[in-house]
Parts: C-alpha cells; sequence; structure tokens
C-alpha cells in the first residue's frame, strides 16, 4: 500500500485547484504530564552539572531489546552566569554568557515514557564524583541513533557530535557503543568540520542504506540546514544545504527528521531575529517540512507551528513559551508521540528549560481544507496508477460537509466511465474513508487517471491504497 500526504505539492496539479489551503495539524501536548521534567540546577537537592539545558537537542530511542526508553541530550554544565544568579534575580537582568562555559551530553531513561529517571552513570566526573547522568564531556549538539539494521552488536549505537572545548573551535567526531550507555573512544572526522552548532540529527537512510546527518551551516550570515552522508559513519561528505528560511526573522536552526512512506518528515526549530519589535522576538518555533529526496526541503505550511508554544513570557509564561526543540517521532501504539525541549524565555536570554511531549495520530500531519469555509474546494492530483482494487481517503467530515471523488484522463478532462463523482461509493472502514467506483480499477488497464477531490466542512489528510503516483513535479 502507498500513501501520500495533501502537503507533498509534488503529487499536485495546481492548474486544477481552487479554495483550499494546508494548514499542519498541531500536536497534541500531554497537559496531565507535562512537563516530564526540568533543569534541576535549582532542586533540592540539586543537580549542579544541570545549570542550563539551553536547547538540549532531545535524542529519543525506544530500545525494544530493553524495552526501555533512552533519552540523549546537551546541556550546560559549566556557565559562572547561571550559576551566580538566582531565579528572581533573572528576572530583571539579560543573559550575558561569559566565555568558558562547558558543555556535555546528559543521558535519561523511563519505563513508560512519562516518569524519567536519571540514573548515576559514574562515567564521568564532576566536582569530584561520577554521581551524575554525564556520558560525555565537551559534547554539543549530539545525535544518537539506535541502528536496527547493524550487524555488529558493538555498533549498534551510534553517535554523531561536535566535540566543544573552550576556546577552540572544535571538531566532529563519532562513537559506538552496544548498550547505548558505554561508549567507544570518540573518532574525529577526517575530512570537513562543519560549525554544526546545532542538532547533529543523524539516521540511516532507508532508501539508500547510507548513513545520512543533518546538521547545521552559516551561509550570508543566516542560519541554513545541510545535510552530510556516509558509508561507514567515519568518512563523511561535505555539507549540502538542503534548507533555508526567509532571512533573519525565519532561520533554521536544527531539524530532526522522521523516515515515513518514502518521504522525510523534518521538524525544523525556526528562529526569529533581526527586529526587536516583532512579538515572536528571539523566539523558536517547531514547523512542518518534508522532502522526497534529501538534496532539498520544503515547508508543509510555511510560517505556522507544528507544536504551538505555551501562553506568557518570561518568567510567568508557561515552561515552553519561549523556544521548542523537537525529537524525531517515537511510535506508541497508534499515535506518534513527539518529545520536545521547552524553553521559558528568549534564545538568547534566561530561561529554564523542560521536557515534554505531544502526540499525533499517525499519517495526520497536515490537511487540506477549504479557504472560504462557505464554499467548496477543489483538488486535483498528478496522474496515477492504480494497481489494484483499494484505495481510501484519511478525512475528517464535519456535520452538513461531503467529499467527493472522481478520475479523469487530465485534471481538466472528462471523468472515464464509471468513475465519475457520481459513480463513487463512499464507505467508513477502519477510520478512513474507502473509496470504490461503479467499475473495478482493473478496468482502467493502462490509463493513468487524475484524482479530483471536492471538499466541503471538510479536511483530508491522505490518500492510501493500491496506486502509485506517475509523474511527481519534483
Amino acid at each position: 500500500m502507498h500513501r501520500y500526504y495533501m502537503f507533498d505539492r509534488g503529487i499536485m496539479q495546481p492548474q486544477g485547484m481552487s479554495n483550499l489551503r494546508i494548514l499542519p495539524c498541531k500536536a497534541q501536548k500531554d497537559f496531565d504530564h507535562n512537563p516530564l521534567f526540568r533543569e534541576d540546577f535549582f532542586s533540592d537537592p540539586p543537580r549542579k552539572w544541570e545549570v542550563r539545558y539551553d536547547n538540549s537537542y532531545p535524542n529519543v530511542i525506544y530500545d525494544p531489546d530493553e524495552s526501555i526508553y533512552r533519552l540523549y541530550y546537551t546541556l550546560i554544565v559549566r556557565d559562572e552566569v547561571s550559576e551566580s544568579t538566582s531565579l528572581a534575580q533573572r528576572a530583571g537582568q539579560n543573559y550575558v554568557p561569559l566565555a568558558g562555559r562547558v558543555v556535555a551530553m546528559a543521558y535519561a531513561q523511563s519505563k513508560d515514557g512519562v516518569h524519567w529517571e536519571k540514573p548515576s552513570l559514574g562515567l564521568v566526573e564532576f566536582d569530584g564524583s561520577t554521581d551524575n547522568n554525564i556520558m560525555m564531556m565537551y559534547a554539543h549538539g549530539t545525535g544518537v541513533f539506535r541502528d536496527a539494521q547493524e550487524i555488529d552488536p558493538a555498533r549498534r549505537y551510534k553517535l554523531v557530535t561536535k566535540l566543544d572545548y573552550p576556546g577552540t573551535t572544535g571538531h566532529m567526531a563519532v562513537s559506538f557503543s552496544a548498550d547505548g550507555i558505554h561508549w567507544s573512544p570518540l573518532i574525529a572526522w577526517p575530512r570537513y568540520n562543519p560549525q554544526a552548532d546545532s542538532h547533529n540529527f543523524a539516521f540511516r537512510d532507508p532508501a539508500d542504506g547510507k548513513f545520512k546527518l543533518i546538521t547545521r551551516v552559516w551561509k550570508n550570515g543566516l542560519r541554513i540546514s545541510a545535510v552530510c552522508e556516509s558509508t561507514d559513519f567515519i568518512n563523511w561528505s561535505e555539507p549540502k544545504e538542503i534548507l533555508r528560511g526567509n532571512g533573519f526573522g525565519s532561520q533554521v536552526y536544527s531539524m530532526p527528521v522522521y523516515c515515513t512512506a518514502g518521504i522525510y518528515i523534518g521538524f525544523a526549530s525556526m528562529f526569529h531575529e533581526g527586529d526587536r519589535e516583532t512579538e515572536d522576538f528571539d523566539c523558536v518555533d517547531c514547523e512542518l517540512t518534508y522532502a522526497t529526496h534529501l538534496d532539498a526541503f520544503d515547508y508543509a505550511a510555511p510560517g505556522i507551528p507544528f507544536i504551538d508554544r505555551g501562553e506568557g513570557r518570561y518568567p510567568t509564561g508557561a515552561f515552553d513559551c519561549g523556544c521548542i526543540y523537537a525529537a524525531a517521532p517515537v511510535e506508541i501504539g497508534d499515535k506518534l508521540c513527539i518529545y520536545y525541549m521547552g524553553g521559558n524565555g528568549q534564545h538568547t536570554n534566561f530561561r529554564e528549560t523542560s521536557f515534554a511531549r505531544a502526540f499525533l495520530e499517525k499519517d495526520r500531519w497536515a490537511y487540506i481544507e477549504p479557504k472560504d469555509a462557505g464554499r467548496e474546494g477543489v483538488f486535483a492530483t498528478m496522474p496515477f496508477h492504480f494497481y489494484g482494487e483499494r484505495f481510501e481517503l484519511l478525512t475528517d467530515i464535519s456535520e452538513g460537509g461531503s467529499v467527493s471523488v472522481e478520475l479523469r484522463d487530465r485534471w481538466n478532462g472528462k471523468a472515464f466511465d464509471g468513475f465519475s463523482a457520481s459513480d463513487a461509493i463512499l464507505t467508513e472502514e477502519n477510520g478512513a474513508l474507502s473509496v470504490r467506483f461503479a467499475k473495478p480499477f482493473s478496468s482502467l488497464g493502462t490509463a493513468n487517471p487524475c484524482v479530483v477531490l471536492r471538499v466541503n466542512r471538510a479536511r483530508v489528510y491522505a490518500l492510501r491504497g493500491d496506486l502509485e503516483i506517475q509523474s511527481r513535479r519534483y
């Protein structure tokens, strides 16, 4: 079965569309449990190494062998300004960090995805003790993933990081682990050294089996998302641009990705600067992006957050009212769980950061609906080949609303005999709208029809079934 999402402009025939807009589905926050945990610098007893999470760049992995959720996150363990400024004092001051801040990677785990512990790992000494959950010092923006295809048990877990020693430019490095806790000695990249002051998100690409790294570079003063690739996880290619925003006000700070249905879904943290008078100045929103090939991403719905920031402003606002940095989703039952780090203040100012989560129904990333709710919207696709008899629409239809379907020889042509809107038989089956016609799809033979939808007071999220696009516009 193939799936095609309605935000994918490559399947659309724009000449045949009218009165439609694309909106992201809002990830639903877990208000019953959020935040799952916070910085513990001011806790009793305190974790003195959790002085500032900052962006934290979370990596959440479910380990089926151990039946446990693992979280790897970046934090600042030494920061003279944050250490010496109480919460009460922060409200009336600006955060101006001094040279010498020290970053590290820390670890937490959970059996149920809700209740998290920060175990004493005994790996790294901090203030004369190894009783902490620090996993690796000087590791900035670390990306960790569990490689289910790896045949060498010692390399089941893989890590890419920017080693960030105070007073140096640092360098990129990788490491391997059998258990996700104990890591091999770091191996420096032989070539290239991108700025990579971001979430260095690594994964194995299902399209070609190669390792890919989503990182960040700078061009003309702007933050740009870029990709590197490797066949051995040690030798990486030169970074190539894959996504940029729109000037200073919309810059790509980081972008974890999730692979599904032959498409890459990106969770871009968009940084806003350039105009101190705007409401979102120095804040970070999470937007939905996508690509069918890793050479270029696009925005599903530009400028519209996928995870809404909380209400208010520092220091009295919601824990996530200032900045949001997401992890790639984890499947939990019939939903996707998007863990994220939420900060309660501006990006470059004082803020305290917390770990939280939100949920999304599978395949409901974004939707089309009429711009003018009082009139129907028309959606037309590029040609599809139907190789079987299953065809479904993932929809939500309001009371009094409707969705009609027909198959045409071209977007503005005639419906095939037996495949007009009046020939369509639409039935609810297993949470989707099953589409059948007066004739079987096999009667189309070698014809590749365009699908034309008429949408009234309804949302359409995806097409799926025994059909395959014949001509994408990429």
